[in-house]
Order: structure tokens, then C-alpha cells, then sequence
């Protein structure tokens, strides 16, 4: 991958590395999902499946930030309950990219997100008009939250893209900002760890993408601090509201390009 040097992108492409970067560190610490455009910019500028493999540490990165900022506020529970069926997830999307071109890969994971999106919309609105969403503790619920992890970790190996559809979970289980963004830190900090293996085994991951990371990682820690900012500026149902819409515009950019 020696295309993929700093030295080998036109000044114009690297500022759209850096700004899908910094929107990384924003997403991690305010509104997640706003990364599906981050995944855009990085498969317009590189290669769609090896701008995966760059993309992953700089994701790793934004973890980080998040756990160190959102770390009193994850809930345990959940996270033991969805990662067994990511697990699954991850070993179905490695499957995947071993014969999966790079259009196979977009319009795969463009139609999950839309369809989260809308399967969210849906579930919103029942529980506006008075019909709550089935507890995890219920066989619906547990069936929900496997479907959510294999479809996560599926998403996430694939294109980097399990944040939305997570995020979309997390919404439909009740969490608030706080709670949100604290549980969805550590699991994506141990989900995306754990890839590394697998991304490095498919060739993704090399001497000369981590010098890209390098050049590019700086750029996710002002993008954390300024969603640290916003995150208190904005109401539970606004908040709501820009996750489902970036998942949104994520997955039409995937289908569409």
C-alpha cells in the first residue's frame, strides 16, 4: 500500500484525511455516528478497503479520548451482553472482505445503516405514543440485542461502521447522553482492538498506513475536545436526532457513490 504515504497525497487530499480526522475525535465525544462521514471522506480519498485498514487507529485513537472522558459512565451489563454476538459479527465480516469488492462492501453496509435508521425511526415513535420497547431482560429483548451485535460487529469489520448501528441500539434501549457515550466508548475501544488482528491479517494494516495514522492522529484530539464542548449544549432530544441523521447521510453516501 505505498500509495498510501503522506508523501503520496495531494495537499487538498490530506486536508480531507485531517478533517474526517478531527470529526472522528467529535464523534467520539459528542454525536456518534457523525463518523459514517469520516468513513466517506477516507473511501473517497483512498482505496475503499484499504482506507479501512487507516482508518482503525485513528478510530482506536478517538477510543481513547472517549474512556478517558465518558469512563464512569458505561454500563457493564449491556456491554456483556452484546459481546458474544459481535464476536460473531467480526468472524462473519472477515468472511466477508476475503471475496467482497469494494462496491459489494459499500452497498452491503449503505442498506444495513439505512435500514437501523429507519427500524429506530419506527421504534421512537412507538414509544412516543405510549408503546415501550421490550426490556433486554425479555426473549425480544435479548433477540434484539443479538441482532444489534452480529449486525454491529459485522458493520465494524467490514467499513468501520458499527457505530451507527450501535449507536442506534444504545438509543432504543433508553441510555441518555452520558450513558451513551460512555458505554459505547469501552465497547468500541475493545471492538476495534480486537480487529486489529484480524485487519492486519488481511493485508489492511502495514508499515505504510501507520504512517499515515501518524500524520493523522494528531488531528483527532482537538475534534474530542470540541465534542466535549457541544455535548453539554445539547438537549437528549436534539441529541438523538443528529445521531439518526448521520447514520442517515452515512448510509446514502455509501449506496450512492
Amino acid at each position: 500500500m505505498n500509495t498510501l504515504t503522506p508523501w503520496h497525497l495531494t495537499g487538498l487530499e490530506f486536508a480531507a484525511l485531517a478533517f474526517a480526522a478531527l470529526l472522528v475525535g467529535f464523534s467520539k465525544t459528542a454525536v456518534s455516528g457523525a463518523n459514517t462521514v469520516s468513513l466517506a471522506v477516507f473511501a473517497a480519498v483512498l482505496p475503499a478497503r484499504a482506507s479501512t485498514g487507516v482508518l482503525l487507529p485513528i478510530l482506536i485513537a478517538g477510543d481513547v479520548l472517549a474512556v478517558l472522558v465518558y469512563r464512569r459512565h458505561a454500563h457493564w451489563p449491556t456491554l456483556w451482553r452484546l459481546f458474544p454476538a459481535v464476536a460473531a459479527g467480526v468472524v462473519a465480516g472477515t468472511a466477508f472482505l476475503m471475496w467482497a469488492d469494494d462496491g459489494a462492501v459499500r452497498t452491503s453496509i449503505g442498506a444495513i445503516l439505512l435500514l437501523m435508521a429507519a427500524v429506530t425511526v419506527w421504534r421512537r415513535r412507538r414509544a412516543d405514543a405510549g408503546q415501550e420497547p421490550a426490556p433486554v431482560t425479555t426473549r425480544a429483548g435479548r433477540l434484539k440485542a443479538r441482532s444489534y451485535g452480529v449486525l454491529g460487529g459485522f458493520t465494524t469489520m467490514v467499513a468501520n461502521a458499527g457505530g451507527p448501528v450501535m449507536s442506534l441500539y444504545l438509543l432504543s434501549a433508553g441510555f441518555r447522553k452520558l450513558g451513551f457515550l460512555g458505554t459505547s466508548a469501552f465497547f468500541f475501544l475493545i471492538v476495534n482492538t480486537s480487529k486489529l488482528p484480524f485487519s492486519a491479517g488481511l493485508g489492511l494494516i502495514d508499515a505504510d498506513s501507520l504512517l499515515l495514522d501518524a500524520a493523522l492522529v494528531a488531528f483527532v484530539v482537538p475534534g474530542a475536545f470540541l465534542g466535549r464542548w457541544a455535548v453539554d449544549r445539547i438537549n437528549q432530544r436534539l441529541f438523538e436526532r443528529l445521531v439518526i441523521a448521520a447514520t442517515v447521510v452515512g448510509g446514502l453516501q455509501l449506496l450512492l457513490r
